[in-house]
């Protein structure tokens, strides 16, 4: 069933680095998904099966949930109480202008491979909580909030993508910066494993509820880096 997982599993380290340079060059959203594609190893086959073998996972892929499509009911995400997940994402969204579907069509540019519908649904559903995880672990979208994100989900996707990103911020990174990027690293490994999240569930759960028992840290490295 799964014989199409098999795609190109080899790392493409010079490919990766040339994406990293025009990403730093440009910040085109797309150059991530390059990178990610280059260096995704079996990474991704990997927390697939760990996925599919989840309580949650086996749930979402026999109810084929869509996460976007909750994703953009704005209206029922501004509806729910301050201090939920869901109202925060809400609130997110609206101040950095974004849209839930803001990143389809970065992905959709690279990620043409042939995969069955379980795999696909997966794929879909990583790309389309990257603003939760933004939401969940406290770090912005401005451009260290954005390296600390990839530094603290690394423990969780094992994307060497994520990891070669970091290393060639890092030269250009003030110190502290620098402390709140290992903070994000540190957190990263100490949280539960974030792939198996049931979002749909935890939308009109308070924040801080779902912070604690995901095991997730205040950013408070991150938050002093920024005000400076």
């Amino acid at each position: 069933m799964y014989a199409l997982l098999a795609h190109d599993t080899r790392l493409k380290p010079f490919e990766a680095v040339r994406a990293v340079r025009r990403l730093f060059a440009t910040g085109d959203t797309k150059e991530i998904f390059a990178i990610f594609r280059a260096l995704r190893g079996r990474s991704g086959i990997k927390a697939f099966r760990r996925f599919r073998q989840s309580p949650t996972g086996s749930l979402v892929l026999r109810e084929r949930r869509v996460l976007l499509n909750v994703l953009s009911d704005r209206i029922r995400l501004s509806a729910l109480p301050a201090g939920t997940i869901g109202r925060a994402y809400f609130e997110f969204m609206e101040d950095e202008k974004l849209s839930a579907d803001g990143l389809v069509q970065a992905s959709q540019d690279w990620e043409r491979d042939p995969v069955p519908p379980d795999v696909q649904l997966f794929r879909e559903r990583m790309r389309d909580c990257h603003d939760l995880n933004h939401t969940l672990t406290g770090y912005g979208r401005d451009p260290l909030g954005e390296i600390c994100l990839l530094a603290f989900m690394y423990a969780h996707s094992r994307n060497l993508g994520a990891a070669l990103i970091v290393v060639m911020s890092w030269p250009q990174l003030p110190p502290a910066a620098r402390a709140a990027v290992r903070e994000a690293w540190q957190g990263g490994k100490k949280a539960r494993w974030m792939q198996d999240m049931d979002w749909e569930a935890l939308l009109p759960r308070p924040l801080a509820d779902v912070r604690r028992e995901c095991g997730i840290a205040d950013p408070g490295l991150y938050r002093a880096a920024i005000a400076v």
